[in-house]
């Protein structure tokens, strides 16, 4: 059975935050709270524990993996973007967005898109996540946590204790999120496209909720 930690949403203990940084150091998987629905997350290049999403979530190695950052500051690490593009993302992150971008030689190959050098990027107005990604001291590896055969993303800290307990190391219970999964939009050679429909509000990059690509 994993741990639970009861965490202030709008101000996190800083013990429990220490806490929950430790387990991710130390390999762990832990479910928290986003400002859309709960993710999962594990620290950026650890390979067993990503296996261990892949099987909890039945995902295959198309599936674009997320890095959930505290801010801009990390872009240029991870992802290549023109002055334009990062003028973008300025003016709409924090946020619930999940934008796909081209990503530099420091992603790890196994987080990468096979057939393109793609990653999800993602910076969440959320304090327990801020928190916790200022603990870590780098981005955070993550997914939705909807689970295989649900239409919805888990939003109740108790159900996914029962439901997913023992399968990972940590759940955050910083009370109910979103229904909603984030807005995912793909910003690759400098044209917006809306990849699902989320929380976000697609207007901020000339798009409408009717342009999702098939």
């Amino acid at each position: 059975m994993s741990q639970f930690f009861q965490i202030h949403p709008q101000n996190p203990q800083v013990r429990l935050i220490r806490q929950a940084a430790d387990v991710i150091r130390q390999g762990g998987v832990i479910a928290y709270p986003t400002d859309s629905a709960y993710a999962l997350g594990c620290q950026l290049g650890n390979k067993s524990a990503l296996e261990r999403i892949r099987r909890l979530r039945q995902l295959d190695d198309k599936h674009n993996f997320t890095l959930v950052c505290r801010d801009l500051s990390e872009l240029g690490v991870y992802a290549k973007v023109d002055n334009t593009t990062f003028r973008l993302l300025k003016a709409t992150t924090p946020g619930p967005y999940t934008f796909i971008l081209n990503a530099t030689s420091e992603v790890p190959r196994l987080l990468l898109h096979p057939k393109r050098r793609t990653i999800g990027l993602r910076v969440p107005d959320h304090q327990i996540t801020l928190d916790l990604l200022e603990a870590l001291g780098e981005p955070l590896l993550s997914v939705t946590l909807m689970l295989p055969g649900d239409t919805l993303p888990l939003t109740d800290p108790e159900q996914i204790r029962d439901r997913i307990g023992k399968l990972v190391d940590l759940v955050i219970d910083g009370g109910a999120c979103m229904v909603e999964p984030t807005t995912v939009i793909s910003l690759l050679d400098g044209e917006a496209e809306l990849l699902r429909e989320g929380r976000g509000d697609p207007e901020p990059f000339g798009l409408s909720r009717d342009e999702i690509l098939d």
